[in-house]
């Protein structure tokens, strides 16, 4: 019998039956998130229910030496929550309870499972809000939010996950519970769990900040003949001193497949589409939307619309918000990129894009946070045709390669995960990683929290899981302590 299968055996006795899945049907529903370009069948899931349960499993699994992953609604897109086949994948799907809501301290306390869009809706009535919003704000989970240090359309003004979370409780690698704070004295270890992928830990409550519902919201949708034109209006805008609450982009491929998906009647002939979006008092709205009105006619809008109403305020963003999945109604399969850039360097970018599309033969679809430069580049292709796969991966390289070459980053909300580990090179030094394994090895000195994400090689822990051998060269040279 296997180590996984003694660990397996002992999961029955402590869970419900139900609760741990073997079936190799099953499994196959749990062997990728939603980036379906990487998958690996896991070698058994758990559907928990309460942190003690988690803490249970994260036991059994530092006793036997085995791997495991969390996962939440599996809506990520970088294969941050891709499972491993000797490990124990762990879904909070269930654990979708709001324990507490405190609207006078803007307080509201959930569980991993609940999802983005859940806890607006609950507060909504009493005037408040969560902030961040990702495109699949309606499925994605919270845990996988904190986990990603997720962003959204409104993060531009608003910032991201790591700027609404106050407090986590989490399971530790060693299967300990425990509670980080914003307000905790020392070390901000709150903020190095948010957004550490799985690799610190496990989420098992959140607390979030609540926002109040902003007085006045005005929804502009400007088309454009094509994607230049957009981006001059971008870099006006925010050169005008306004700061929308959301400035989104999409190319004319992607606004061919948000037509074909969910058929939002955007302007016939745009070449790119900009969506902004203004919050706050009345008399500040007005008074931006004059300015941002005139900056887009300026910088070539052929046609302005002003949403009226709630419902035509979701009509706008209804193409914007299904864009990823829309793509697959112009290509079998593509992979969703995910870089930043500084704003000024867009349409450099963007032509370095075309340059690829023309050399590989690979169209892209793109689609973006335009107000800080966080672009989403859909790369589509035929698994079908052979050597596409591959051509598409190559140009998804490519992207990032211009995005660290104009100063930018491989990602601004999706995660690195196992999809881009191996860029991590190109972009941080030796040293750098060296850094911020020392921070993981700290958390989990065996390598078994989601091992194989965002680094490319388990490096200060050893080839093999365990503590580093000898005196590592930052600890040797004062720059960092090791425990």
């Amino acid at each position: 019998m296997s180590t996984l299968q003694r660990l397996t055996a002992r999961l029955s006795e402590i869970l419900d039956q139900d609760s741990v899945i073997t079936d190799p049907v099953r499994l196959r529903t749990y062997d990728c998130d939603g980036l379906t370009y990487h998958r690996a069948t896991p070698g058994v899931v758990v559907l928990a229910e309460s942190a003690e349960q988690i803490a249970a499993v994260v036991r059994l699994c530092d006793e036997y030496g085995v791997p495991f992953v969390a996962r939440g609604s599996g809506t990520g897109l970088s294969g941050g929550a891709l499972p491993r086949t000797d490990g124990v994948l762990i879904v909070t799907s269930r654990m979708r309870r709001i324990l507490e809501i405190d609207i006078p301290n803007r307080r509201a306390v959930v569980e991993p499972g609940v999802t983005n869009l859940a806890i607006t809706e609950a507060v909504r009535d009493q005037g408040h809000y969560y902030a961040p919003d990702p495109s699949s704000q309606q499925i994605c989970s919270i845990g996988g939010n904190v986990a990603e240090n997720s962003g959204g359309a409104h993060c531009l003004k608003y910032g991201f996950t790591v700027n609404h979370v106050v407090g986590v409780e989490l399971v530790t690698p060693q299967g300990e519970i425990v509670e980080l704070s914003d307000r905790d004295p020392g070390y901000d270890l709150l903020g190095a769990f948010i957004g550490s992928e799985g690799t610190l830990g496990i989420a098992t409550k959140i607390t979030v900040r609540l926002s109040r519902t902003p007085e006045a919201v005005t929804t502009v949708l400007a088309a454009f003949t094509g994607i230049e034109g957009g981006g001059r209006a971008v870099s006006a805008i925010i050169g005008a001193g306004i700061v929308p609450a959301a400035i989104e982009m999409m190319d004319a491929l992607a606004i061919e497949a948000a037509e074909a998906a969910v058929h939002c009647g955007y302007p016939e002939g745009a070449g790119a589409v900009l969506v902004v979006e203004l919050d706050g008092p009345h008399a500040e709205v007005d008074h931006q939307f004059a300015a941002v009105e005139r900056i887009c006619r300026e910088t070539g809008a052929f046609e302005i619309r002003v949403a009226a109403s709630a419902e035509e305020r979701a009509a706008i963003w209804k193409g914007r918000k299904s864009a990823f999945a829309a793509v697959g109604r112009i290509s079998p399969a593509y992979i969703v990129q995910d870089g930043v850039v500084p704003r000024t360097a867009l349409p450099e970018v963007l032509a370095g894009i075309d340059r690829l599309q023309e050399e590989f033969g690979i169209r892209v679809a793109n689609v973006f946070h335009a107000g800080d430069g966080n672009l989403h580049p859909l790369v589509l292709f035929d698994d079908a045709v052979p050597g596409q796969g591959e051509r598409a991966e190559t140009v998804s390289g490519r992207i990032l390669d211009l995005c660290i070459e104009h100063g930018g980053s491989i990602t601004g909300e999706h995660g690195v995960g196992v999809d881009k580990s191996r860029y991590m090179p190109r972009m941080f030094s030796e040293e750098d990683l060296d850094t911020m394994q020392l921070v993981r090895c700290a958390f989990d000195p065996k390598g078994l929290s989601n091992p194989g994400k965002v680094f490319p090689t388990p490096r200060l822990c050893g080839e093999v899981p365990g503590v580093r051998r000898g005196v590592h060269p930052l600890v040797e040279s004062g720059a960092a302590e090791q425990f």
